[in-house]
């Protein structure tokens, strides 16, 4: 008899751009380039969740770096 693995739900980050030609493009930053894309952001979650998967399976989840958060930064540039 064929045993089944316990699955865990994780909470993962993901930053969403947009970039100029209007795709999404999505990156979780935990895991070094993961990264994907869509055409909409239902197509760029579902395309990174498949990748999270891949990086997931190369990983042992609890050397992941933690996400602390996501800040904006005001800076200068010359005009």
């Amino acid at each position: 008899m064929e045993r089944r693995k316990k699955l865990e739900k994780i909470h993962l980050p993901v930053i969403i751009e947009m970039d100029e030609d209007g795709y999404y493009i999505v990156s979780c930053p935990l895991f070094k380039g993961c990264h994907s894309y869509g055409e909409n952001i239902d197509e760029a979650l579902k395309n990174i969740s498949e990748v999270i998967e891949i990086c997931l399976e190369e990983t042992n989840i609890e050397e992941l770096n933690k996400f602390v958060g996501f800040r904006e930064l005001e800076v200068y540039k010359n005009a």
